[in-house]
C-alpha cells in the first residue's frame, strides 16, 4: 500500500509489476457502487503505450470480474464516453484525453485508490507535467502512487516529492545473457 518510485527499463516486466498487485487489491476491496467508479488510474505518455498497457491489463485480468479501458486522443471520443458512463475499475489514459473527458463530465476521479505514472521521465520530456498536476488535484490524497521511470533526473525527483509520500525506491536492472 505504500508509494513506490521504481526505475526500470523497457522489457523488465514493470507492467506486470504494477498490474498484478492492482488487480489483487481491487478484488480484495470490491466496490459496492453500481456505476463502477474508476479506482485505479494508469497515466502514460503515448497512445501506443496506453494500448500496450491495456492489452496487458486485459490479459492478466481476463478471468476477473473487473473492467478496464483505455482512453487516448486521435480517435472518436463517443465510444469512450459510452463505456466510461457504464463504469470502469481500471482506466489507462494519456493526460490530454483524460482531461477532455473530465471537462466534459464523463468521469470522476474522486474514488481513485491507486495512481500509476508510467514512464514519468518521458511524460516530463513531453510537457505533460502541468496536465498531470491538474489530474492529481482531482484524485483523493489518500491513495497509493506508483511512479515508474527509466531515468531519474532532478525534475522527476521533484515531481515524486510533490505526488508521493515517503516512497519505497526500487531499481530493476535489465538482465542480459552472455553466450
Amino acid at each position: 500500500g505504500r508509494d513506490i518510485m521504481a526505475g526500470a527499463q523497457t522489457g523488465t516486466g514493470k507492467t506486470a509489476g504494477f498490474t498484478l498487485p492492482i488487480l489483487e487489491r481491487l478484488l480484495a476491496s470490491k466496490s459496492s457502487r453500481q456505476n463502477r467508479p474508476v479506482r485505479a488510474l494508469i497515466l502514460v505518455p503515448t497512445r501506443e503505450l496506453a494500448a500496450q498497457v491495456h492489452e496487458s491489463v486485459e490479459a492478466y485480468g481476463k478471468h476477473l470480474p473487473l473492467s478496464s479501458m483505455v482512453v487516448f486522443g486521435g480517435v472518436n471520443i463517443r465510444p469512450q464516453i459510452s463505456k466510461l458512463r457504464r463504469g470502469v475499475d481500471i482506466l489507462i489514459a494519456t493526460p490530454g484525453r483524460l482531461l477532455d473527458h473530465i471537462q466534459q463530465g464523463n468521469l470522476s476521479l474522486s474514488e481513485v485508490e491507486m495512481l500509476v505514472l508510467d514512464e514519468a521521465d518521458r511524460m516530463l520530456d513531453m510537457g505533460f507535467i502541468p496536465d498531470i498536476k491538474r489530474i492529481v488535484k482531482l484524485i483523493p490524497e489518500n491513495r497509493q502512487t506508483l511512479m515508474f521511470s527509466a531515468t531519474y533526473p532532478d525534475d522527476v525527483l521533484a515531481i515524486s516529492r510533490q505526488f508521493q509520500q515517503d516512497p519505497v525506491q526500487v531499481r530493476v536492472e535489465s538482465v542480459h545473457s552472455e553466450e
